[in-house]
């Protein structure tokens, strides 16, 4: 990604020379343990593709957690199912199958970009790719996509916003829930241990 323009930027910035140390590290040889666990736990991803005219087109991708499925170190995929039937990024991946990701935990402020080649497969045609894939009954899948991973990296956390989902949150007050049930309910029986007490003194 670190093109001679951006370099040059870089350069100007101030910053090339902390950038060309992280290129001199060199790359890791494929997914690790913690990119995979990341991964496979997130329930949406943003994929972008480039149009035969020039344009990025992201898009959002998302199921039940672990829809997201890690095939082998290099090779990602998931299932397709139908939308919205306008087949930008179909389309796109036809001409150029170049991605952009970005997946995100929202609540830990974490990002994994990732770069690579996608492959579109009808899902008629891999039985056995569609059933590694398969993530629940979301309607009917169109595509089988894997993406051969050509680079990723952890991105800065500074500015992500933390947010949570519905399951993150119940997950949150659970405990405080269960303690408020649990005071409840010594309430409940104080209360009616003193009424009971009234009773005997009238």
């Amino acid at each position: 990604m670190f093109t001679p323009a951006v370099q040059a930027e870089q350069k100007a910035r101030g910053s090339r020379d902390a950038n060309a140390r992280m290129v001199a590290r060199g790359a890791p040889d494929g997914l690790g343990e913690d990119e995979i666990a990341f991964l496979t736990s997130r329930t949406s991803l943003y994929i972008a593709t480039v149009s035969e005219t020039g344009w990025p087109y992201v898009q959002h991708r998302g199921g039940p957690r672990g829809f997201l499925k890690v095939l082998d170190a290099q090779t990602i995929g998931f299932a397709d199912y139908r939308g919205n039937r306008q087949y930008v990024s179909t389309g796109n991946l036809k001409n150029d199958d170049r991605v952009s990701l970005f997946a995100m935990d929202y609540p830990r402020k974490a990002r994994l970009k990732l770069i690579g080649h996608a492959t579109l497969v009808d899902a008629d045609a891999a039985p056995d790719l569609a059933q590694a894939l398969a993530s629940g009954e979301q309607g009917k899948v169109e595509h089988l996509v894997t993406i051969r991973i050509a680079a990723f990296d952890w991105n800065c956390p500074q500015f992500i916003t933390p947010r949570f989902d519905t399951a993150e949150i119940a997950a949150l007050v659970a405990p405080e829930l269960e303690r408020l049930e649990t005071e409840n309910a010594r309430l409940a029986d104080e209360l009616a241990s003193l009424r009971e007490t009234l009773k005997k003194d009238t």
